[in-house]
């Protein structure tokens, strides 16, 4: 996580100047070195720290680097792809679009979780969309969220291994 929060301040920084790499220094008066590229309908960027290099990619024309067992909801739209590696974390978070209920959507994912060995810790409905998550072996988290909008389901799908978002 040291290394995934730089990257979203590289980001941040990258997008309201004209920098595209330099250096920085965090409130903890952690070091490092940052670049960004920007790709068709996205970005590339990398943070170097004194805890390693961690890499992200961002946009709508990126591809979800899922893990083994999990898939893009079947005939979704893609909205939005990012995928995190660094020492202490590598996943995905894939945003997506369908017709489908939350519930089917929670269902489909749900297998795909457990059948990873993932155990469901977390389930709710709220304004009739629908929360999962939970963690499995080797330190694999998943977290899914779908909401319903006009007879549109949006998805957001979470799920790697390591310490993502912890």
């Amino acid at each position: 996580m040291r290394l995934v929060l730089p990257i979203a301040a590289a980001i941040a920084l990258a997008a309201c100047s004209s920098e595209k790499s330099g250096s920085f220094e965090t409130e903890g008066g952690e070091r490092g070195e940052y670049t960004v590229d920007s790709i068709d309908g996205g970005m590339n960027a990398t943070i170097t720290t004194k805890d390693g290099t961690a890499t992200m990619q961002s946009g709508e024309n990126v591809k979800a680097d899922l893990p083994d067992g999990f898939t893009v909801y079947p005939g979704a739209k893609v909205v939005s792809a990012t995928n995190v590696d660094s020492p202490e974390s590598k996943g995905s978070l894939l945003m997506m679009e369908t017709s489908d209920s939350p519930d089917k959507v929670a269902a489909f994912y749900r297998k795909q979780a457990e059948a990873a060995g993932i155990k469901i810790e977390m389930e709710m409905t709220v304004n009739g969309g629908k929360m999962i998550g939970g963690k499995g072996p080797d330190e694999r988290v998943f977290s899914l969220n779908t909401t319903n909008n006009d007879g549109k389901t949006g998805i957001q799908l979470t799920v790697g291994q390591g310490k993502l978002g912890s």
